[in-house]
């Protein structure tokens, strides 16, 4: 009993380090977002300082953080506005064709099907690189680069098959004897799948949905090389905090601040479908 007791206390100081480690970056550029430039350059690093809201004014209304002359002026808000239009408008047409195609995966047997269901996870195997070359051409020929609907486009490779194979589980764990005793009733394949396999799966839908807008929200390859500067999203915009005067940390970190911003409030307004989805597909019947 002694030996078990010490054994678990090892381990949560074990996990706890691991999880303070893993947690300092985000603490560190947290505090960075507050910091001045000199702050932020001081040896050795400073944890007391006076906070200033300097970077985020730079960053929202325009400057130079005061530190570099004629520093460029970053348009945040569009390329935050361009991130917005291009995560959302990926997620929302997955969902359309995703949340069908999940269904027809689980439900329905046909040939290929296994085939097909592989073909959309190999979409995630294949690095980034290995296919922004062909895609680019492709664009370029019908003329949709440098365009929202061309970036949205894409990044059906980044969120359709996420939300495809996290969905296929939670449809085959809804009863198949529910949706045949709504049929007998006389209910028709739409009506069952609207009104009785939805609601059971909405949990499912939430966490997919938001883990699919993590990933395109955080993309940087597709946006950089597709995405002109009339449509690129911030994680290819916080670049231009790199100029050739000074590196603009402060800037740069406020940005980052920002921008985890939309992802941070969509967590925790659906904290409970996201727990309850992720739990959900665990439990078969």
């Amino acid at each position: 009993m002694k030996r078990s007791k010490l054994q678990t206390i090892f381990e949560q100081t074990i996990l706890c380090v691991i999880f303070l480690f893993i947690l300092f970056p985000i603490v560190w550029v947290f505090l960075m977002a507050f910091k001045s430039r000199g702050d932020i350059l001081s040896w050795p690093p400073t944890f007391l300082f006076e906070p200033t809201f300097d970077n985020f004014r730079n960053i929202l209304v325009g400057g130079s953080s005061g530190s570099a002359t004629g520093a460029t002026t970053v348009d945040f808000l569009g390329y935050f506005a361009n991130s917005l239009i291009i995560s959302c408008g990926a997620i929302l047409l997955s969902i359309l064709v995703g949340v069908p195609a999940a269904y027809a995966i689980a439900r329905f047997q046909f040939r290929g099907k296994e085939d097909i269901a592989f073909t959309f996870l190999s979409f995630r195997f294949a690095p980034e690189l290995l296919v922004i070359i062909p895609i680019y051409i492709i664009f370029q020929r019908m003329g949709l680069l440098d365009t929202y609907f061309g970036l949205i486009w894409v990044y059906q490779l980044i969120t359709l098959p996420m939300i495809i194979w996290i969905l296929r589980g939670y449809f085959e764990d809804v009863s198949v004897e529910l949706e045949e005793a709504c049929r007998i009733d006389g209910y028709g394949e739409f009506y069952v799948f609207r009104k009785i396999v939805l609601p059971l799966v909405k949990g499912g839908i939430a966490a997919s949905a938001l883990l699919a807008f993590i990933f395109a929200w955080n993309n940087f390859i597709f946006a950089m090389v597709l995405g002109g500067s009339d449509v690129q999203p911030i994680t290819v915009g916080a670049m231009q905090f790199m100029t050739a005067e000074a590196l603009r940390y402060g800037d740069m970190a406020a940005a980052i601040v920002l921008a985890a911003i939309p992802a941070l409030l969509l967590a925790i307004y659906s904290q409970k479908h996201l727990i309850r989805g992720l739990s959900f597909g665990a439990v078969k019947g």
